[in-house]
């Protein structure tokens, strides 16, 4: 087997579509999936790199398990559902602190799935054979907007006590997808790929020249401070 050189690992509540967007993207199809156990990861060769894309169990009882696959992350997908308000709140409860094993230039995006299911326009359907084709979306009223999103995302770089200049600006790294149409799927793999082998990966490769010293902060956070 191929050895990975980053990690991407996509975290959210039960019922988001994590399994599903994973699914889209490797697959190119939509796929009705059951609840992960644990966890799961497919290996993506992209240029000359190999990323490993980890999908994890929502459910509470797998939770304690989050760190581990967060371990040395270089890019972590927080997934919530544009219809449920509540697993917005979950990402930022219960989630974001799974995140502290990451790598310390983890990349973060903020994903809401299922938006085809919104009332707010008709979604753009990819087939099978790569045609394109309208779609009428249901009667669910969307719950969590961009704006959510962004301001989400802003708070996980105070939560990290990181600078906005040294991260992907959130108009970047925030997405709305579906699944089910295949609706920005494509986009957000490839746009979190490319921001990992820009940011990450480069910076490996050439190593700031000076050493910057810190004292080592042992306070254990128990809860998100973004919450409200």
């Amino acid at each position: 087997m191929m050895k990975p050189d980053v990690k991407v690992v996509i975290l959210g509540d039960m019922n988001v579509g994590k399994t599903s967007l994973l699914h889209r993207y490797i697959e190119k199809r939509f796929q009705d999936t059951v609840s992960t156990v644990g966890g799961a990861f497919y290996l993506k060769q992209w240029g000359p790199y190999n990323i490993s894309i980890w999908d994890t169990a929502g459910r509470e009882q797998f939770h304690g398990l989050g760190s581990m696959y967060c371990r040395g992350a270089a890019a972590v997908i927080l997934t919530y559902d544009v219809t449920n308000r509540q697993s917005l709140s979950e990402l930022e409860d219960r989630f974001l602190a799974l995140t502290d094993t990451a790598h310390a230039e983890c990349i973060f995006a903020v994903v809401g799935n299922k938006a085809d299911l919104t009332d707010e326009c008709a979604i753009v359907q990819t087939s099978e054979v790569g045609e394109e084709e309208e779609v009428s979306p249901s009667t669910l009223h969307k719950q969590v907007f961009m704006e959510d999103a962004i301001y989400f995302y802003k708070q996980i770089i105070k939560y990290k006590m990181l600078e906005e200049k040294d991260v992907p600006a959130a108009e970047k790294m925030c997405f709305e997808t579906s699944a089910k149409t295949g609706y920005n799927v494509d986009l957000l793999f490839e746009t979190i790929f490319e921001v990992v082998v820009s940011f990450v990966l480069k910076k490996r490769v050439n190593p700031p020249q000076t050493v910057v010293l810190r004292h080592s902060l042992k306070t254990k956070r128990t809860k998100s401070p973004c919450c409200s």
